[in-house]
């Protein structure tokens, strides 16, 4: 049986999101328990030409909730405004996206899946796809990429995490 766009996207998504939440309060914690000043952890990046942590949730929110808020209007544009600049930001920014992922509808999703969207960067279309293969071959990929970056950011702080930590909660059968 085929997945519909809805099956494809939003609930892993919804899964590293729930996951990206999770680590923003481990990430906290560490810093109090360790006595690190909260900038310690909020201005690190991997590289010094690489986004530092917040920045990352954002990218998370773009690629989830505001890409699912874009897609039905036929343009997507990414929005870095709003970079949340604490602790509580950052959870509120991932609430927000888990939200939109809990009310996406799949009948609505599914009905757009065949429609044009475009990327637009500095008001210039850059990219054009279906609905379906923006939110698979564009968001999805970017939102785990600035999800497993955040994860990294923790780790590279020697915030003590593992796999799971990622993975958060996988869908398994219940008995």
């Amino acid at each position: 049986m085929p997945l519909t766009l809805h099956e494809a996207f939003v609930p892993s998504a919804h899964q590293i999101v729930g996951g990206v939440r999770a680590l923003i309060d481990t990430a906290e914690d560490f810093a109090v328990e360790n006595g690190m000043e909260d900038a310690e952890l909020l201005d690190a990046a991997l590289a010094s030409d690489m986004w530092s942590l917040p920045w990352h949730v954002r990218a998370c929110w773009v690629h989830t909730k505001l890409a699912l808020d874009l897609v039905p209007t036929g343009e997507f544009s990414p929005d870095f405004t709003e970079i949340p600049d604490n602790w509580d930001a950052m959870r509120a920014m991932a609430d927000e996206a888990l939200a939109a992922l809990d009310a996406a509808d799949a009948n609505a999703l599914e009905t757009l899946a065949e429609s044009e969207v475009h990327f637009v960067l500095g008001g210039t279309r850059r990219m054009s796809f279906t609905v379906s293969n923006f939110l698979l071959s564009f968001s999805q990929p970017n939102f785990y990429f600035h999800a497993t970056t955040f994860y990294d950011i923790l780790r590279m702080k020697n915030v003590p995490l593992g796999k799971r930590a990622f993975l958060h909660t996988p869908r398994i059968l219940r008995s």
